[in-house]
């Protein structure tokens, strides 16, 4: 079983080393491509740079805070926006078509008008994350609970529960799978915003910021650095969100 296991780690290091045996051999065709294809010590060295001025992790920790303070406002008005749609027709009708209309929008559309309205400081870069994360859990919300059957009501109706403790005890946890699954799409649409609006208000902290003033002070391998913390970040919130989704809706069916 061990040597199973190691074999399969084997062979999921082979295409890395190829990639890094390439990317070598590459950078040492000339200047021109050292520029583009920066020697593995070259980025080794800039890593070390970054980690030991403590310049990465402050951006990165800006990055994440403000990934998951947007996710944060943004999942609960659109869990509190989408069930108010799902379980009212007039809100349906009244937030419905206004909705609909803003979501069909692209975030960077907006852009635009968030930098006149709040400017290009931290209060924009959040309020983008929070729209990000807004459209997904409001679209997800809404469907888990126009789905949840009608027995379930009828269930609140014979233990004569009100209608809050109907909510409460049998439509919310019916349509959790379906609040989660907006959720974990939210923070990935969440972290894209979030590098995004970095990238496009480059004033102070973030990744994207420190990606940003690397491309235009020329210095390849800090963005390089900066593209792969990115994606591992990036790609450790999706693995934590989809662990603890299935945690919380496998533990809400054992109940």
């Amino acid at each position: 079983m061990k040597l199973h296991i190691a074999a399969n780690a084997a062979k999921g290091l082979v295409l890395p080393l190829v990639v890094l045996a390439a990317w070598e051999w590459a950078s040492r065709q000339g200047a021109g491509a050292a520029y583009v294809f920066v020697p593995l010590e070259q980025l080794w060295l800039g890593l070390v740079d970054l980690l030991n001025s403590g310049e990465l992790a402050l951006h990165l920790r800006a990055s994440l805070q403000r990934t998951l303070q947007g996710l944060l406002i943004g999942g609960l008005l659109g869990i509190a926006t989408g069930t108010l749609m799902a379980q009212s027709r007039v809100a349906d009708r009244l937030i419905g078509p206004l909705f609909h209309s803003i979501r069909q929008v692209p975030l960077l559309g907006l852009v635009p008008l968030l930098g006149l309205w709040v400017g290009s400081g931290d209060a924009a870069k959040l309020l983008v994350v929070i729209i990000a994360a807004f459209y997904p859990t409001v679209l997800n919300t809404a469907e888990g609970m126009r789905r949840v059957d009608q027995s379930y009501r009828e269930v609140g109706q014979v233990l004569t529960l009100t209608r809050a403790q109907t909510f409460r005890r049998l439509l919310l946890p019916a349509a959790l799978p379906a609040i989660v699954t907006g959720v974990t799409h939210a923070q990935a649409f969440s972290w894209l915003a979030c590098v995004g609006g970095e990238l496009l208000f480059a004033a102070g902290p973030g990744i994207g910021s420190l990606l940003i003033n690397a491309e235009q002070g020329g210095r390849m391998e800090v963005v390089l650095i900066s593209v792969l913390a990115i994606a591992l970040l990036a790609q450790s919130m999706n693995f934590a969100f989809q662990r603890a989704a299935r945690l919380l809706v496998r533990g809400r069916s054992t109940q």
